[in-house]
């Protein structure tokens, strides 16, 4: 069946088609189809690895002995350093899209010209949120180690 054009405000252009999208259907019912195939195949008797030992029912599954208590506590400087990890990856996930286009030289002109003042004082506003983050991470004193 022929796909018959449309007058748009932009011009002619070819009609909505359906069929267009029938890869993508597919791929989504394959894909669907594996992720629920691998999980009842790991619950099938024949297909379960199951071969349970003294050294595997044990709480860890390292061959050791457990040492201690498993309630342990741990220090709070481990998931601060890690959270400033991810604050950090964070605003380098922000920041280098926004220099490329902003001072690359594919960037538009135009682009520059309607968006770049606007688009400026934001990334100013979040590089201040960051460094008060920081500040105040300092001022807690997540940076120096015990």
């Amino acid at each position: 069946m022929p796909v018959t054009p449309v007058q748009t405000p932009a011009g002619i252009e070819p009609a909505f088609d359906l069929a267009a999208y029938y890869p993508i259907l597919i791929y989504a019912v394959v894909c669907f189809a594996f992720a629920v195939g691998t999980i009842a195949a790991t619950h099938l008797f024949p297909l379960k690895p199951r071969k349970p030992n003294r050294i595997k029912q044990m709480p860890y599954e390292s061959g050791m002995d457990p040492v201690g208590s498993a309630r342990m506590q741990f220090d709070i400087k481990f998931y601060l350093i890690a959270i400033l990890f991810l604050v950090f990856d964070v605003e380098l996930l922000f920041l280098y899209p926004w220099a490329v286009i902003a001072y690359g030289e594919a960037g538009s002109q135009a682009w520059r010209t309607v968006f770049g003042t606007v688009v400026f004082i934001e990334i100013l506003v979040f590089l201040a949120t960051f460094i008060i983050a920081y500040v105040y991470a300092w001022k807690k004193g997540v940076f120096q180690w015990r």
